[in-house]
């Protein structure tokens, strides 16, 4: 009876939040799903319109303006100058956040959500964004580890999907290694202690 409440809820959540939202983090076109809004004209903006080049020229995030746009895979990437849309439009896939710019702490749990342009780290070479410190320091107390389970959930389950059924799917029926926000904040300040 209660597992039958529990999806009866998320399905009215689900149906809450709306199709407009939906439809911007699923565009379909191999870049999905995305971190991604409507904004004006433009159905897919990727990141709140944040310059992704700019993270790997000038080691900051920057905004991009509407007026420097390119559309990649159906999904749209400000800029904040010409130079940078020139840079992107030359090689795409070098600026592309991993993870289709999701916190990618929370794909280390199956849930694609968050992901805030002012928390990311380059690693390897590739940008990825996080929710907020806690989840950088959090998954930054194990980056192997962590990284070979982002990659694989985001392989097995989270890319292609749909990002509000697979969030709610996975705050319902957790992955194995789950834990807490309070939990992770409690890693971090014993790994910070010791």
């Amino acid at each position: 009876m209660r597992h039958a409440s529990i999806v009866v809820l998320a399905a009215v959540a689900l149906f809450i939040t709306g199709c407009s939202a939906m439809t911007a983090q699923t565009p379909g076109a191999g870049l999905s799903p995305v971190n991604a809004i409507r904004d004006g004209g433009d159905e897919h903006v990727i990141l709140f319109g944040h310059d992704v080049v700019s993270y790997f020229t000038e080691g900051t995030h920057r905004p991009g303006l509407p007026s420097i746009k390119s559309e990649y895979k159906s999904v749209t990437f400000r800029f904040s100058k010409p130079e940078n849309k020139a840079l992107f439009d030359a090689a795409p896939e070098k600026y592309i956040p991993q993870f289709g710019a999701y916190c990618t702490n929370g794909i280390v749990y199956a849930i694609p959500a968050g992901g805030n342009p002012d928390t990311w780290k380059i690693i390897d070479g590739k940008l990825y964004i996080f929710g907020g410190q806690g989840a950088l320091d959090g998954f930054t107390l194990d980056v192997p580890r962590n990284m070979a389970l982002a990659h694989k959930y985001w392989t097995e389950e989270v890319n292609g999907s749909n990002p509000f059924v697979q969030r709610y799917k996975r705050w319902i029926f957790r992955v194995p290694h789950y834990v807490t926000g309070k939990e992770l904040a409690d890693q971090v300040e014993k790994a910070k202690k010791g």
